[in-house]
């Protein structure tokens, strides 16, 4: 685990600069007739009221040209809570147009970061986002009963709080039965004390319920976990341990690593349509929505 966040977003810039092209390699839609062509919608605005940030409560949309009734990800980007949005290096942006390709809605949403707020604000923003597109995603051809979501990193565990605290979404007037699915990759899920302080203060009980684990309840929404074969070293074990725990409340929960897949790379892997992490979770979207 990084413990000091400095050191966490100066890796982060580095990775991304020494990104090949900074860009995920997609397929062209015109030469494999299974892929749809993409429609692109930016900067919608999921908060409003005078204390509305500017740039963190926006939203962008990726949707399948031509379709009706298509389900959704809502996908919620990285970087340790202090870092990062939905238009770095156009790395989520090509996330959102692999989802779009295949038939799945993506939006692809900003938050407050710290320090300028601490939690519980960064998931109050992703509740509000998932609130705006349960009520706006019909307007554009997807369906408010199939709406998943998926994060990578601090993503993941925003991600996979939301499904499992149903409080941030009873305050959006929801609950956890309007999230089908819930796919968190690399998350974090339980946290030791004196980790980034910064971002949800010292406070062991206020910590704790900063927490995924804590959380966990039948009830919950399914999830399929994933993590790379290369991550962080906690993450397998904090993966596996998140899977156990809500499978012992009765909740359906798998897990699955991927070769050849480290905390930053993946994100662009996910980008392209010939990875097995994005075909996973393109997979699980199609068998739930099924259910």
């Amino acid at each position: 685990m990084i413990r000091r966040l400095p050191m966490l977003t100066a890796i982060l810039v580095a990775a991304a600069v020494l990104l090949p092209t900074g860009r995920a390699r997609a397929a062209d839609p015109a030469s494999d007739d299974k892929l749809c062509e993409v429609e692109t919608t930016k900067d919608l605005t999921y908060c409003d009221g005078d204390d509305a940030d500017k740039d963190k409560h926006k939203l962008d949309l990726y949707l399948p040209k031509g379709k009706k009734d298509f389900p959704v990800v809502m996908f919620v980007h990285g970087g340790g809570w202090i870092f990062g949005d939905r238009n770095f290096f156009g790395i989520y942006e090509d996330i959102g147009q692999m989802f779009a390709r295949h038939g799945i809605g993506a939006v692809v949403i900003s938050y407050r970061l710290s320090p300028h707020v601490m939690h519980p604000e960064h998931i109050k923003d992703v509740a509000a986002a998932f609130a705006w597109t349960h009520k706006h995603i019909g307007d554009y051809g997807g369906r408010a009963d199939q709406l998943f979501v998926c994060g990578q990193s601090a993503g993941g565990h925003l991600g996979a709080l939301l499904g499992t605290d149903e409080s941030y979404l009873q305050a959006e007037g929801l609950s956890l039965k309007d999230v089908k699915g819930v796919m968190p990759v690399s998350g974090v899920y339980e946290l030791l004390d004196g980790y980034f302080n910064e971002v949800f203060g010292k406070d062991p009980e206020k910590r704790k319920q900063a927490w995924p684990r804590t959380h966990v309840h039948e009830g919950c929404p399914p999830f399929f976990i994933a993590y790379g074969d290369k991550d962080y070293p906690f993450c397998d074990v904090a993966s596996e341990e998140f899977c156990r725990a809500l499978r012992k409340e009765k909740v359906s929960a798998e897990t699955m690593k991927f070769k050849g897949h480290d905390h930053f790379n993946e994100v662009v892997k996910m980008g392209m349509d010939d990875d097995a992490m994005a075909q996973a979770l393109c997979k699980f979207v199609m068998d739930h929505i099924k259910e």
